[in-house]
């Protein structure tokens, strides 16, 4: 047992280690890809060489990022058949055609049009050019589209059934994969937050030149197409983040209550706005907080957009307890009863297979019958208490306050600089604000980090939602050949890092000693 945890925290801890590292590529290149694109259109429309010498700046730090977030997202597809044999087995006929999907269609769009976008200056027409550029960007969201899609399945698993025959589940509805609403809803936040990051990176790197007072004018031109790309980015995040919300109150009920440190709902629900909670031992079901700042009713409001409304709380979803609209109390299926439900359509799976061995179709039939009836809760069986399906409550009440105020701070940030761009220039050139604009690309990262965690940590301990726990979806391996591997993926991803920082730091220096807006290469 004290191995099979091993495993489990060690795969967990390797998995984390390599999505965060591969998300700290994403964002960038889908949001400079767009960048690119908006830059390049202006070149062709006014024709203004200075533009092209702008575009090809952005250009080649997107190719250097782009190049880093190929290299950790291959091994990240790799774990799952490594880390995760089990769960690839029982849903691998979901969950890799999407990602058959993305590496057929979306990469390879990618691969072929980047390479005119790259080395296509002067070789083919500026229409031409341009077109591959724009594909290039559709291409990289089209990449992120379906690895989304992969990843809500996991939160919210549809458009399957269970076959029996293989004891796996198999896809019966694509399109019910592709298109329910939390795929379409974590894509756009996804990549408008992406928008909203290259915004601030876009942003710090031209501040860096007008600090050091190089290529002042196409610093401040490129800080114009960050600030309102970013400006974008961040009012839709808002937007699609609040209809992701609203999903996870659907069909992720205890994640949202984690992300409030919720134990005990009410009807109209405050809203948590900033708090500390109490630590694990002292804390309670009536009184979790140290202290809290809430908005009345903010909570029923955002979910259902009504103040009146009852959100569950850790507990109410723990003991089977919810209210109506109507204010009556109704039970429903407790967690104590979905982990016996859960162990039932387990036994029987177990007697089906031994039915089928025997050649005993009626008893196989009635089998089969008991596991389908209970099948919504066999992930269950495999807790040890109610009380394992809790996630990490602090981690994730935490980093969603964070994002939160980190996209606030964004906000305000984008704000300040497209009223200064147009209204008060001189102010652009002042140091404290070009400082402010370099350090914002800390806190852009942060708050895409902590997304990722919200989203991630808050659904703990499902692998698949209410299907497959961490503890059920690992492979038969020795816990030390995860912790070796994790050791030579933190060593490598490191490596990866401070190389594109220290490549993308040299390119911008040495770039920046010449004129940009009219290159020598």
């Amino acid at each position: 047992m004290n191995d099979l945890l091993g495993v489990v925290d060690w795969s967990r801890a390797q998995f984390a280690l390599t999505a965060m590292y591969h998300w700290l590529f994403v964002p960038l290149t889908i949001g400079l890809s767009l960048i690119v694109a908006v830059m390049e259109t202006i070149y062709v429309r006014t024709g203004l060489p200075r533009w092209k010498g702008i575009t090809k700046f952005w250009m080649t730090l997107f190719g250097i990022n782009f190049a880093c977030g190929v290299a950790t997202g291959l091994i990240l597809e790799f774990e799952f058949g490594t880390n995760w044999s089990n769960y690839s087995w029982f849903v691998g006929d979901i969950f890799g055609a999407p990602l058959a999907i993305e590496g057929i269609v979306a990469f390879f769009m990618e691969a072929t049009f980047v390479a005119v976008m790259f080395f296509g200056w002067n070789r083919v027409s500026k229409g031409f050019h341009l077109t591959s550029t724009w594909l290039t960007a559709i291409g990289v969201s089209l990449s992120a589209l379906w690895i989304l899609v992969a990843n809500s399945w996991m939160q919210n698993p549809v458009g399957m059934k269970f076959d029996l025959a293989q004891m796996r589940n198999v896809m019966d509805n694509f399109w019910e994969v592709a298109f329910n609403p939390v795929p379409v809803n974590k894509f756009f936040h996804a990549v408008f937050s992406g928008w909203t990051l290259a915004g601030v990176f876009v942003i710090g790197v031209s501040c860096w030149l007008l600090w050091r007072k190089r290529n002042v004018e196409a610093a401040k031109s490129s800080l114009k197409i960050g600030t309102w790309v970013g400006l974008a980015g961040i009012l839709l995040t808002l937007w699609t983040g609040h209809g992701s919300a609203v999903q996870v109150s659907k069909v992720q009920p205890m994640k949202l209550a984690a992300m409030e440190g919720l134990y005990r709902g009410s009807v109209g629900q405050d809203l948590v706005g900033v708090a500390v909670l109490k630590g694990e031992d002292s804390r309670t079901d009536e009184d979790p907080m140290l202290f809290s700042i809430d908005i009345p009713s903010g909570l029923s409001y955002l979910v259902y957009g009504e103040s009146d409304r009852f959100i569950p709380g850790i507990r109410d979803l723990i003991n089977g307890f919810t209210i109506d609209q109507n204010g009556d109390t109704v039970n429903t299926v407790s967690y104590a009863d979905r982990i016996a439900l859960g162990t039932k359509s387990r036994e029987a799976l177990a007697r089906y297979g031994e039915a089928v061995k025997a050649g005993d179709t009626a008893a196989a039939a009635q089998a089969a019958t008991d596991v389908e009836e209970n099948f919504k809760y066999f992930g269950y069986s495999y807790l040890s208490s109610p009380e394992a399906a809790i996630p990490p409550v602090g981690m994730t009440f935490y980093s969603f306050r964070i994002m939160v105020m980190a996209g606030g701070y964004l906000l305000l940030l984008f704000v300040v600089l497209l009223f200064l761009s147009y209204r008060k220039t001189q102010y652009l050139e002042k140091p404290w604000l070009n400082w402010v604009g370099i350090l914002s690309i800390a806190v852009v990262w942060i708050c895409s980090q902590a997304g990722w965690i919200v989203a991630e940590v808050g659904r703990q301990p499902w692998v698949i939602q209410d299907l497959m726990p961490t503890n059920a979806a690992i492979s038969d391996i020795p816990a030390s050949s995860v912790q070796i591997t994790f050791w030579i993926f933190a060593a490598i991803f490191t490596g990866l890092l401070i190389a594109e920082i220290s490549i993308m730091l040299r390119y911008i220096a040495a770039s920046s000693k010449n004129d940009i807006e009219n290159p020598t290469h």
